[in-house]
């Protein structure tokens, strides 16, 4: 069975909103006797918008009005119509998730776009999804490495470690190439960070000044150089600890980075040549990637090419890919249906003690709180190597010890283990809390970090349970 359907990813960040349509071909590996297995066996992205500046009524509201007006005008360039589209994205990223009226202009864009994957991507979220889109995951696993992706955008840089395929670390600066803009020749805004970053060096950079070339090289390059003390490529000097975003903490110094990709808006000029006209996007984008195309510490490690630039984060939409449970689960029938799970994915490699599948979940928490508050997630695994009662027991036991904050809030408890021992962990799950919570443990599912799941109502006798797999689609 061969089927085509459109998807449509939107991406609104803090200097630019773009569109992609794709063309994704699934196709059920199973055979006539087993249950559905579909898969995505092609994509083709066959429409890519034009890049926007992302349309702002002040610096705290996005003109929804504007962002709408871009949607709509280049659903009629890609010739399609909201009815044409099965899957998709959309997500707001940077200082823009930030803007009071940020939820406001998804649930607007999500009722134009359809039923889609929708996401306030918190800095350290969208650390994640711009590596993946990037490829520095897949890089990192095929050359057995440990490769940093810097995501330079217009406010922020948001930094994703992988070591071997798997998340060890993300964090996120206050450094972008719109930090200082320059319109006719003259300096029209500086972040406040970066002017006492300048003034702590002895450069003087104030608004109404002459856009001294010279001037905003070298405050560049004191940009890059706190990329690569973010890296821990140099040491950390005394302004750098102000420099993370809403006092974010920075990457662990192991596993040292061994290679880096950079993708978003300032990673064209990075990859690029000087051939560019330094102001022409009306800010120091250009002069802030030579600075760190020449910065020697971060030249100290591999530079590898990114599979994309400024279009990592959302290089494709969402893919429902359909499946069903494995019939050995736990579930409480009054929490479903549930839609856009996003899921915390624990690596086989962190699975393999106790101790260190309980620092993964710990340490992946914050992803999900992008506002300090916990948001429902899902948390999966394999879960192969644990199959006696006594290690269920054991198992379920550091699952509450390392999902307090899960457990403490509205949302129910949900595990995915690819392993049939859905309804037995669920069982010593729900015993161990008591009946107080409730737990949805489902088994015979594989999904990833990045990844949401729709659970819905029981069929087949209640038997089993039908998930939904959106896959944001990167070129990875």
């Amino acid at each position: 069975m061969h089927e085509v359907i459109l998807s449509v990813g939107i991406d609104i960040g803090t200097s630019t909103t773009q569109l992609i349509f794709s063309r994704l071909t699934i196709e059920n590996r199973a055979s006539s006797y087993t249950v559905p297995q579909i898969c995505i066996v092609d994509k083709e992205v066959f429409y890519r918008s034009k890049i926007y500046f992302t349309p702002l009524k002040s610096a705290t509201e996005i003109d929804a009005d504007a962002v709408k007006k871009i949607v709509r005008d280049e659903y009629r360039m890609a010739e399609k119509q909201p009815k044409d589209l099965q899957t998709g994205a959309v997500i707001i990223t940077g200082e823009t998730a930030r803007k009071q009226n940020a939820n406001e202009v998804l649930g607007a864009l999500s009722d134009l776009a359809g039923d889609f994957v929708v996401a306030t991507a918190g800095p350290d979220l969208e650390s994640v999804l711009s590596a993946r889109g990037a490829g520095t995951d897949a890089l990192s696993k095929r050359e057995r490495t440990t490769i940093a992706n810097i995501d330079i955008g217009g406010g922020t840089s948001n930094i994703a470690l992988y070591e071997k395929g798997t998340i060890r670390g993300t964090s996120c600066l206050d450094i972008g190439g719109r930090l200082i803009k320059v319109q006719d020749g003259k300096i029209t805004y500086i972040f406040p960070k970066i002017q006492r970053l300048a003034k702590e060096h002895g450069i003087t950079v104030n608004v109404g000044d002459r856009a001294d070339v010279n001037d905003l090289m070298q405050v560049s390059r004191l940009m890059a150089d706190q990329l690569a003390q973010a890296l821990h490529l140099a040491p950390a000097d005394q302004m750098h600890n102000s420099l993370y975003t809403n006092d974010g903490k920075p990457l662990p110094e192991t596993p040292a980075v061994c290679g880096v990709t950079y993708s978003g808006g300032v990673a064209d000029c990075v990859y690029g040549t000087d051939e560019k006209e330094v102001f022409q996007y009306g800010d120091i984008g250009v002069l802030l990637g030579r600075a760190i195309r020449e910065n020697k510490a971060l030249n100290r490690v591999q530079r590898y090419d990114a599979l994309e630039t400024i279009r990592a984060t959302v290089v494709g939409a969402g893919t429902h890919a359909t499946t069903v449970s494995g019939s050995t689960i736990r579930y409480d029938e009054k929490t479903l249906p549930l839609k856009n799970v996003p899921v915390l994915r624990v690596s086989e490699e962190d699975e393999a003690s106790l101790e260190m599948l309980k620092s993964s979940i710990r340490s992946q928490l914050p992803l999900y709180q992008p506002e300090g508050a916990m948001e429902q997630i899902a948390i999966a695994f394999e879960g192969k190597k644990r199959t006696s009662f006594a290690e269920i027991q054991e198992l379920a036991a550091a699952i509450i010890e390392s999902a307090k904050e899960v457990i403490e809030s509205q949302y129910p408890l949900i595990v995915v283990v690819e392993n049939d021992i859905g309804k037995v962990l669920g069982n010593a799950l729900n015993v161990m809390l008591n009946n107080h919570k409730n737990v949805i443990c489902i088994d015979s599912i594989r999904a990833s970090s990045g990844d949401y799941i729709d659970i819905g109502e029981p069929v087949a006798g209640g038997q089993v349970l039908p998930v939904v797999i959106k896959t944001l689609i990167f070129n990875s």
